[in-house]
Parts: structure tokens; sequence; C-alpha cells
């Protein structure tokens, strides 16, 4: 990535002059400022009269060629705005422009201003594709500086995928991350940086409540690559509340505590933290493998992985009642034929679940009064 932004950034003539400039005619008034143009040169006096000279001559046939110099003279002086706004002049002349909007789309960028960066880099895409697209010259003498400058058009399409990509990554708002990553994906579905941007996409949907379609991305992604364990949580939770794919569910769950069992502590994040991540993260996999492994009646699978799920889910209070009442249920199903210890175990799991307030609670209570019943001896 870097590679390709260097080699953007320092070659910005490598589409060479693309407005020649004729004979000028020092006879008229339009002529004569030319001459002073070429014959000027301080930097500033220049560019002004490139200035005076579009804002007299807007409809010249020279002023492409003065707003070509013009933006290369904002470029060098490092001003966004100017440099959009000429760009947008040149445009204006000359719309297949290539290199006009390539500036514009850095000037954007430098401006950081997402919805310009979404404009010109559209515009710089466009433009350098169909220069990608020109025919090979019939004389041989113009064959090398053809495929250059295909080579470089290429290189540029890449950048405009790449400010998309970039706009969307290092974006806060979760809708702008979303628009980049969108945009891009239908622009250029072979892109490189779609995959790259994939999750970040994925985290913005989550955030900005679209569910189904950070569903719908988990689904795509984990069919070739089932090494996040967001998406295999999302996907295996909306899979298990939706009473489909179980085998998947148990897979994915699986999976998610392999992955949590080796994944190294990011730098950005403190031990605590990764630590209680790790917890809940795999905790979260087997309550939902032992929660399904319950509705399918395997109780001792169900057992196990819920008494694996028990400690690292302590502090959730919305998961922690329902892992005791299906403990509690599993070990009461395995109890039946005079297991005293399975009856201990279910009696404890719904005392446990008793005294807490949760949906479970009152059904807990009353299983539990059912269970000192039904066996003699039960502490």
């Amino acid at each position: 990535m870097r590679t390709l932004v260097l080699l953007i950034a320092f070659s910005l003539a490598t589409f060479g002059q693309r407005h020649k400039l004729d004979e000028v005619d020092a006879e008229k008034p339009e002529g004569k400022l030319l001459q002073q143009v070429m014959q000027e040169s301080d930097d500033a006096k220049k560019t002004a009269l490139l200035e005076q000279f579009a804002g007299e001559y807007p409809k010249a046939e020279q002023t492409a060629w003065v707003l070509e110099q013009l933006q290369a003279h904002y470029v060098k002086a490092n001003q966004p705005d100017q440099i959009i706004a000429a760009g947008d002049k040149l445009l204006a002349v000359d719309s297949d422009d290539p290199e006009a909007a390539l500036q514009a789309l850095k000037a954007s960028e430098a401006k950081k201003d997402v919805a310009l960066i979404r404009k010109y880099s559209d515009v710089t895409y466009k433009n350098a594709r169909k220069m990608t697209a020109t025919p090979q010259p019939k004389e041989a003498d113009q064959v090398d500086s053809w495929k250059s400058q295909v080579d470089y058009a290429k290189q540029v399409a890449q950048y405009a995928d790449y400010a998309l990509f970039r706009a969307g990554i290092e974006a806060r708002d979760p809708k702008v991350t979303i628009d980049m990553a969108e945009a891009l994906a239908q622009r250029s579905p072979d892109s490189e940086y779609n995959a790259k941007l994939r999750d970040a996409m994925f985290l913005a949907y989550r955030q900005s409540g679209a569910n189904d379609k950070a569903v719908a991305l988990a689904e795509k992604t984990l069919a070739t690559d089932q090494t996040n364990e967001d998406m295999l949580l999302v996907v295996a939770d909306n899979y298990l509340q939706q009473k489909k794919e179980p085998e998947k569910v148990h897979a994915y769950s699986a999976k998610i505590v392999e992955i949590m069992a080796t994944k190294p502590k990011p730098e950005t994040t403190s031990d605590a933290d990764w630590a209680a991540r790790k917890n809940l993260v795999t905790g979260l996999a087997h309550f939902m493998s032992g929660k399904l492994y319950s509705a399918e009646n395997k109780q001792a699978q169900a057992d196990q992985e819920l008494r694996k799920a028990l400690p690292l889910i302590e502090s959730n209070p919305a998961l922690k009642p329902e892992t005791l009442f299906l403990l509690g249920l599993a070990n009461y199903k395995m109890a039946s034929g005079g297991n005293a210890e399975r009856a201990q175990d279910s009696a404890n799991f719904f005392r446990s679940c008793a005294a807490m307030k949760s949906p479970f609670q009152a059904t807990a209570a009353a299983n539990l009064k059912r269970i000192t019943t039904e066996y003699h001896g039960i502490k």
C-alpha cells in the first residue's frame, strides 16, 4: 500500500502534458497575456497571470492548457481548495482528464472531506479506466509511450479505490464506512481493498443497527474465511435464534473457542480488558452450543458445554440465569432413573437461578421445589 501511495505521489507528470499550446498570436490580447505567462520566471507572478487568463478568457482555445498549468502551480503550493477549483474548471473543459481528477481527489483527501473524496474518486476511476481502454497506436514509435500511459492509468484507478478504502477505514462514523465500502464493492468488485475493508464494514453494520446486512456479509465471508470471531458469533447466534443450520452453530462455536485460545492480545488492549474479552467470547461460544444441545435433547453435551460457559459469563446478568436454568434442566433430565448426584446438581443450579431476578426465576423456584419433593436428601 505504501509503495502505491508513493508511486502516485511522485508521478504527477507521468500522464504527460494533456493539453498542448499551439502558436501564440501576440497580436491578440490573450496572446500577449500568454507570452507574459511563458516569459515569467517567478512562480507567484506566473500563477497570478494564469489566474488572470482563466478569468478573462474562460472559453479560449488555450484555457485548458492554462488551467492545467494553474492546477500544477496550486499542487506545488499545497493549496487544496484552489487545486479542486482549477480541477473542476478543467474537467468542465475536458471531462475525461484523468490528472485533473486525480489532483482534485488528493486535495480532497488533504481536506479530509469524505463527500469530495467519494466524488473525485469516482471521476478519477472513470477517467483512468477510459485511458486504459485506449487502443494501441499503429505507429511503432508511439507504442512505448502508450504502454506507459496505460500502466500509469491502471495505477491511478487503483489509487482511486485506495482512496475510498482509506476514507472508510479511517471514518469514525459507521455510515461513512458503509457508504465508502458499498461504493467500492459496487464499482470495483475485484479490488483488493474490498477484503481489507470487510471487517470495518461488518462492524459499521453492527454499530448502525443493520444486522441483516451484517449477517449477510459475515455469511459470505465465513464461506472462505473463518478467522473473525465476531462474525462467527453473529452468524451462530442468528442461526440459533432462527432455529436453522444447527451443525454450523456447533461448528462455529467450536471454531470460536479454538480461535480465542490462541489469538494474541492486541497491542492497544490492556491485559485485563483482553482477559475479559476472551472470557466473554469463549463463554458465549460454549453457551450457544450448550443451549442448542439442550434444545436437541442432548443433555450430556449440553451439560458439558454449559459448565464450561458458566465461569466465563459470570459477570453477564443476562446470560448467567439462563445458563444456570439450562444446567438445572439438563441435570434434572439426566437424574432420571435415580441418579442422586445429578439431582443434587440440578437443585443447586435451579437454586442459584431462583436467587437471581430474571425471566427464569419463578420457573427455577418451582423446579427446585419439585426436585426436593421427588428426591429425598436434596440439600
